[in-house]
């Protein structure tokens, strides 16, 4: 016990003997030292080293050539968010059938997806986005006196035949490098936008696929299978990829001109709205309409279906950055904001005002008018996306929202056979946005008479084009092997005639 107390002093006695000393080398240290003034030595000048220069800022990616991997990460991500949209198309057009047709209605939709892919691989990129290289006087100059791309109608460039400028495995940013970059959108002194080409090309293949496919909606439950599968190949070689070339390519007419159309107003839903009116009227109605009874068999299945929309927007329109000019890089950047704001703000909206307009109307407001005024939303912001102030998206959807609604209203009216609205929607809506943004647009130039009339020019002119190209094509395909299917198997029901099966099974 003495022993473990006498152990324990000591510890003690030590522990207080470093503490103290501790404090007195820190009292000490904290205390001014005094330095005698003899002690103090005459200033001396001494060599000053040379600054050493500030290291420079290096440039930006997108600026030196080299990728962008946020830029090219967003518009991977953007690609397979617009492809996300076929099934939500088919959910959003077969709810909307009835029963006995919902699976020719998917397989209409879905089988856009190999038609166009092997389309636009083999010659539709080639046609739609071919650079002419030749700087030629007869262009004129830009307001910096530079000279101007030559205007173009249509492109051609072998080199993207089969996607052969994409085949040489290299890391090198070389003329048939599979990592090539794409330049910015300016028809004079692009530059790079630190993005793959080839990756440019798929998310513009999206964009080809569902075209189409929005079409089918006018002449839902009456179309031959065989019938429409030639119609999306021969539509997308002689409509689409012109019209395609005019508004989104740099040496383009209408792009040359000044029409804007972020992400497809026009070149998307205009050409699918006009081109199904055209379809509409050459095309015998389904049997019994407008009397008899078209319920959706599954409004369900169209709510999911419109969400599912919506979100694929968000890369459709966000996306489409890709094809700002230079002052506006990187791609994933303000510009990219901008759209995705304006795309979720203005499909609100025109949800609210579709409702708030059938509520009035009808007295009853529906999940369908919810669904419908939704998508109507989206379309009509899709041309202005990346050009409008989110204010201005917050009108452009309440003001779509109100106006695609009558137009719906009208066919009944009208009393053609426009089976899932596609005229009304997709039509009335694109053509609605490519006007206002001739009116709204904040960036790159201000809306304004000018830029409304050029807006009035571009949908004229691809609308004229679309309709009577559609008209051709549809006439030839009627009058030879049949574009509809015969009373029978309307009345059978596609899916059994045209696939030999059924949607539900229930017994």
């Amino acid at each position: 016990m003495t022993r473990r107390w006498l152990l324990g002093l000591s510890v003690g006695l030590v522990c207080a003997l470093l503490a103290g000393a501790s404090w007195a080398q820190e009292e000490k240290a904290a205390q001014p030292v005094e330095t005698p003034a003899a002690v103090v030595a005459e200033p001396t000048t001494l060599p000053v080293a040379p600054a050493t220069p500030a290291a420079a800022t290096p440039p930006a990616a997108h600026l030196a050539g080299a990728y962008d991997t946020g830029s090219t990460a967003w518009l991977m991500v953007s690609a397979a968010l617009v492809f996300f949209m076929m099934p939500g198309l088919a959910l959003f057009y077969g709810g909307m059938c009835r029963a006995k047709n919902v699976l020719n209605m998917f397989m209409c939709v879905m089988v856009c997806v190999p038609i166009v892919c092997v389309e636009w691989v083999a010659y539709g990129y080639s046609m739609a986005f071919a650079v002419p290289s030749a700087i030629t006087s007869d262009a004129g100059q830009d307001d910096q006196g530079v000279a101007k791309p030559p205007l173009s109608y249509l492109g051609w460039d072998p080199g993207l035949v089969l996607f052969k400028s994409f085949s040489q495995v290299t890391p090198v940013d070389g003329p048939s490098s599979f990592g090539k970059t794409v330049t910015s959108g300016d028809t004079t002194a692009a530059i790079s936008t630190g993005v793959p080409e080839l990756l440019f090309a798929m998310f513009q293949m999206m964009f080809a696929i569902i075209t189409p496919a929005l079409i089918v909606g006018a002449i839902a439950e009456r179309v031959k299978f065989n019938a429409w599968c030639l119609f999306v190949l021969l539509w997308a070689t002689v409509v689409y990829n012109p019209v395609c070339h005019w508004v989104w390519n740099v040496n383009g007419w209408l792009f040359q001109k000044g029409v804007l159309d972020f992400a497809g107003g026009t070149v998307v839903h205009v050409l699918a709205g006009v081109s199904a009116l055209a379809l509409i009227l050459i095309l015998p109605k389904r049997r019994g309409y407008p009397g008899g009874q078209f319920l959706p068999h599954s409004i369900g299945w169209t709510l999911l279906g419109a969400g599912m929309l919506m979100v694929g927007w968000f890369g459709f329109n966000a996306g489409s950055a890709v094809a700002i000019g230079k002052d506006y890089l990187p791609v994933a950047g303000a510009t990219a904001v901008m759209a995705f704001a304006a795309t979720a703000i203005a499909g609100s909206a025109a949800a609210g005002s579709w409702m708030v307009a059938e509520w009035l109307h009808s007295g009853k407001p529906t999940s369908l008018g919810v669904g419908s005024g939704m998508v109507a939303g989206l379309v009509v912001i899709t041309p202005c996306a990346g050009h409008v102030s989110p204010g201005s998206a917050l009108f452009i959807g309440l003001i779509g929202g109100i106006v695609c609604f009558f137009a719906v209203l009208a066919k009944q009216k009208i009393k053609y056979d426009d089976s899932l609205d596609v005229v009304g929607v997709h039509g009335v809506g694109g053509a609605l946005g490519a006007l206002l943004v001739g009116i709204f647009a904040v960036r790159p130039v201000m809306g304004g008479f000018d830029q409304f009339s050029l807006q009035v020019q571009g949908l004229l002119a691809t609308g004229v084009y679309a309709f009577v190209c559609t008209i051709i094509i549809g006439t030839l395909i009627h009058k030879t092997i049949g574009f509809t299917v015969d009373e029978q198997t309307e009345d059978e029901g596609l899916d059994l005639a045209e696939h030999g099966e059924a949607a539900y099974r229930l017994t």
